[in-house]
Parts: C-alpha cells; sequence; structure tokens
C-alpha cells in the first residue's frame, strides 16, 4: 500500500476529523473541573516545594499532562458531546491512565476488545465513530475503519506523525528504518505499519549487536530468533542493513535514543567512510518535547536531596517506566504507582518495581525528616498527583502524631 496516499486521500475525507468540533473550549472546562489541583497549582507557585509535618515534597517541573495528550482527551469529550447519540468506540486506550480512560467508558465510550491478541473490529458497524488514540493506529486498522464507513476521530499526537513522516522519507529513499521502541507498543506498531523495510530495536544493547553484525557478518539465523516479531516480513539482515535510517518510539529514554542514532552513524562512517556516509545513514530530530522536558526535570529533581522518589502513571506508560529508570539508575529507592490508592494503612505500598510486577513495602516512609521526589507520566491527571501526596502527608503524619503522643 502507499501508505502516504492513502493517508492524504483519508485527511481528504469528510468523515474524517483531526481538529476537533469546535467545542474545545466547553471540552478544556470540563477536562479542568476533572482533573486539575488547586494542591498542585499551590506547589508550582511555591517553587514546586510543599512542607507539611515532617514531610518536604520536592515535585518536578515538568510534569503530568502533555499538550498532545490533553489535545487528545479534548477531542475525545469533544466528540461525544459532538454525537450524542451515536456509538462511539476508540481503537485502543486513549492514553495510558486508567482513570481517564474509565471516565470515558462512564461517558459511553467504548473500547475495541482484544481476543487472542487481535482486536475485534467485527462490532464496529457502519455509521460508528471511531477515536485514534494519541498514539495512533496502524494503516491497516485506519483503512479497515474507512472501508466501513465509519466517522473517524484522530488524536494522534503531531510528534507520532512526524515520526510517521520520517519512516516514510525512509522507505521512499529504501534505506531500512531502525525503530527505538517496543514492538508491542501501540504507537511503534504504528510507526512500522507506514515503513517499509524496518527493525526494532529496544535498547541500547540489541543496537550494539545490530551494529556489530553490520561490520563482522554474523549467523543469520541468531539474529532472526533475536528479534523474532520485531521486524518487516522478508527482512534479511545481510542485505538490509546496508542502508538505515533512525527513528523512535516518541517515549523512549531520550538520552538513549541518541546514543543508538550516534552508534549507528559510528558504524556506518566505519564501514562506508566519510565520503557515502549520506547514502548509507539518515536521521532526523523526532524526540517528542513533552517527553525530553520531563525527563530532564527528573534528572535535576535526582540530584535535589532526596530520600526517596515516588513516579506516578499507568503502569502500561511507557513514559512513566522511564522516568522510573532515571531515580532507579541513580540507586535512589523509588516507587512506580498508578492512583494515590496504592498507599494502603500501616505504612504499606503496592508498587510496581522496574521489569517486575506489582509488590507490597512495608514500612516505606522512613521515620523523622523525609524529602520525596514526586514526578507523573505525560498521561497523568494532576487531581491523580494531589491524591497522592495528601495519601503521603496522612501516612507520615499520622504515624509522626502517633509517636508524640506515645512519648507524652
Amino acid at each position: 500500500m502507499d501508505t502516504k496516499a492513502f493517508k492524504r486521500t483519508l485527511q481528504q475525507s469528510d468523515h474524517y476529523h483531526r481538529k476537533g468540533f469546535g467545542q474545545t473550549e466547553e471540552a478544556m472546562g470540563m477536562m479542568n473541573t476533572e482533573y486539575q489541583s488547586s494542591l498542585i497549582q499551590e506547589i508550582r507557585q511555591n517553587n514546586y516545594r510543599l512542607q507539611r509535618g515532617n514531610v518536604t515534597i520536592l515535585l518536578a517541573e515538568a510534569f503530568g499532562f502533555c499538550w498532545g495528550v490533553e489535545r487528545a482527551v479534548a477531542m475525545a469529550y469533544e466528540t461525544r458531546k459532538h454525537f450524542p447519540q451515536e456509538r462511539i468506540w476508540i481503537t485502543n486506550e486513549l492514553i495510558h491512565h486508567p482513570s481517564v480512560n474509565q471516565r470515558l467508558q462512564e461517558m459511553d465510550v467504548k473500547f475495541i476488545e482484544v481476543i487472542n491478541g487481535k482486536k475485534d473490529f467485527s462490532v464496529v458497524e457502519e455509521k460508528d465513530v471511531v477515536i485514534l488514540p494519541a498514539f495512533g493506529a496502524s494503516v491497516q486498522e485506519m483503512s479497515l475503519l474507512n472501508d466501513k464507513s465509519c466517522t473517524i476521530v484522530d488524536t494522534t499526537c503531531p510528534w507520532v506523525s512526524k515520526v510517521w513522516n520520517s519512516v516514510e522519507k525512509h522507505k521512499k529513499r529504501n534505506y531500512t528504518s531502525i525503530i527505538h521502541g517496543k514492538y508491542r507498543h501501540e504507537e511503534t506498531v504504528a510507526t512500522s505499519s507506514f515503513a517499509g523495510t524496518y527493525l526494532i530495536v529496544l535498547n541500547l544493547e540489541q543496537a550494539n549487536y545490530v551494529c556489530n553484525y553490520i561490520i563482522n557478518g554474523g549467523n543469520k539465523e541468531e539474529f532472526l530468533a533475536k528479534f523474532k516479531n520485531a521486524y518487516s516480513e522478508g527482512f534479511n539482515p545481510d542485505t538490509d542493513l546496508e542502508k538505515v535510517g533512525i527513528a523512535n518510539q516518541t517515549t523512549m529514554l531520550k538520552s538513549e535514543t541518541e546514543q543508538i542514532g550516534k552508534l549507528f552513524e559510528k558504524t556506518m562512517l566505519n564501514k562506508y567512510g566519510p565520503a557515502t556516509l549520506n547514502e548509507h545513514f539518515m536521521s532526523f530530530n523526532t524526540i517528542c518535547d513533552a517527553t525530553q522536558e520531563r525527563q530532564d526535570a527528573m534528572l535535576e529533581l535526582v540530584n535535589e536531596k532526596i530520600d526517596l522518589m515516588v513516579v506516578i502513571g499507568g503502569f502500561n506508560s511507557s513514559n512513566t517506566t522511564h522516568l522510573q529508570e532515571i531515580p532507579v539508575y541513580q540507586g535512589i529507592t523509588s516507587y512506580h504507582i498508578d492512583h494515590g490508592n496504592r498507599i494502603k494503612a500501616n505504612n504499606c505500598i503496592e508498587h510496581k518495581p522496574l521489569g517486575k510486577e506489582l509488590e507490597i513495602k512495608e514500612n516505606w516512609l522512613p521515620d523523622g525528616q523525609i524529602v520525596v521526589g514526586v514526578t507523573s507520566g505525560a498521561s497523568t491527571p494532576d487531581i491523580i498527583v494531589e491524591a497522592v501526596i495528601e495519601k503521603i502527608f496522612e501516612t507520615k503524619n499520622l504515624g509522626f502524631s502517633q509517636e508524640l503522643i506515645k512519648s507524652s
């Protein structure tokens, strides 16, 4: 399929909408009521710091809803308002936070069910309204919905669309797209659907393996087994790595994306020389501004004197997971939770350690005066951050009060 031509044709269709329905102000008003927090505003105005009793909260200077997420949620709210009677579907979670997706379900917006690893689009009927999430949707999904004559509301983040444009350029010049991302993630699935030949690398370790193969060759069968499900149909590492272009899932760790890009550039330079480098390597800046700002703010926060870190966001949120990586790699105790309800009675917390399943940690808040760093992923509303901070104050200062009673 000529994906560029298809996208252009779709965007010119009367049943395709990407700019909302003229009710943005009303939608934003609803969102402000439901998701904003006076406490968070107070902390922002107090130089991102708040102390109560024996707890000091240090808030990252960039956190929470990014512009792309805010836009997607507003468009979803607008869509429900504009189509009050129609059946409305979303091809996936709109964003990766359970509170927002739950709110949409309460508004009778339905989610396409995944059965045996595949989305069941059989439930979608002609004239239904279908929302494409902030991560985007694959060309195949968009084509299917177009064939069904659905009304399509596209909330894809412009930064994601920018990556799609990059892989289109790779494809036009017969370059293999090296995509830094998670091959199962909705955004990377969508991006790879716009690519021609592609290979998805998860991290710097995998990128080093590929670059070593480019320079020294290797076992083709081993290569294909290592990257199973992460390359285009018919991919051949012996011929398809002669010309490469770099792309990324926008929520990946910025520093690692940059390292991977430099590694491939150096590899192609070593193999083909400076005179012909541009014939073998392409790279565009597709690192999302919001992702970069939140990661930079976290890097600043972990340089403060903090006792522990709390990272708030959906457990399936890639950008939140990468925020969690920063304090973990710095050796700072860090807890990833999605809601204040994860903070339990008796100073216990249910959290998700990096790369592991949920677990309970007892006595997670230490005795005495403490400084707690707090940040949240780009899909997390401020009201959720407020709930977490209030639970921290409640847990710590309640225990502090009890200690005073016992000692008196």
